[in-house]
């Protein structure tokens, strides 16, 4: 039954716009590739139609920060908007490949963020904030479109490689981002998204338990992201897929 409903809707990708490809299949264990055969090549062949969501994806992301952006210095508007900037490395990733262009560090960057704030934000949700008095259909929507990013992030190791420079590059960034958000601001207070949980009296603290529990799950994700990245260059380079 779900190879017959996975054949159908790959039938139907394959008549969309630039959906009628080959789909790249690599032979990867099943924890770097978790996702079913027909539901990678249905997210490959639809790679445009999802780049072109996620661009818009950014423009929410960024309008849904604006709050946040007010009442941060102008200095660390760059590390605030952490899931936009991520919807735009998978955005810029997909392109890229459909275009041809090998950018090994966009894809590694986008694999950290889709992997990285796809998992956390659902967590943080569901885990430490709650429904609250935010609306059904925006809490819906904020941990769904977030748990779509990591089905997102597990189409990259299809076509991305991973050299080990492209994962520091990766890591340095998400690392760097993990230490401001959490740890030792740029300037002022940390440059996580402002949780609910945080406000006490009407004010941000910072010295509660869901601060310490979204920084480690942060940092939790930040290093799987690395062992998944590094394990298919090596898984790669075993198999003779690439070269040193």
């Amino acid at each position: 039954m779900t190879g017959s409903l996975g054949d159908r809707l790959n039938a139907l990708a394959a008549r969309t716009p630039g959906g009628d490809i080959d789909p790249p299949e690599r032979d990867l264990p099943w924890y770097l590739a978790p996702l079913p055969d027909w539901l990678a090549a249905f997210g490959l062949r639809l790679a445009w139609p999802i780049a072109i969501v996620n661009l818009l994806g950014v423009v929410a992301g960024f309008y849904y920060y604006i709050p946040q952006f007010q009442r941060t210095v102008l200095a660390a508007w760059p590390v605030v908007p952490d899931s936009p900037v991520a919807t735009l490395f998978i955005a810029l990733s997909l392109i890229a490949w459909r275009l041809e262009y090998d950018v090994p560090w966009l894809h590694a960057l986008a694999f950290f963020g889709c992997l990285k704030l796809g998992a956390w934000a659902p967590f943080v949700q569901l885990a430490i904030e709650g429904q609250g008095a935010t609306p059904l259909w925006l809490y819906q929507f904020l941990i769904w479109s977030h748990a779509a990013m990591v089905v997102q992030g597990f189409l990259i190791p299809q076509y991305a490689d991973f050299p080990i420079w492209a994962v520091a590059v990766a890591f340095a960034w998400y690392g760097f981002n993990d230490i401001v958000d959490y740890f030792v601001p740029i300037v002022g207070e940390p440059h996580h998204t402002v949780l609910n949980a945080e406000y006490v009296g009407g004010e941000i603290v910072h010295d509660v338990a869901a601060h310490d529990l979204a920084a480690g799950f942060a940092v939790l994700l930040t290093m799987l992201a690395i062992f998944l990245s590094l394990s298919v260059r090596v898984w790669l380079l075993r198999s003779g897929s690439v070269s040193e």
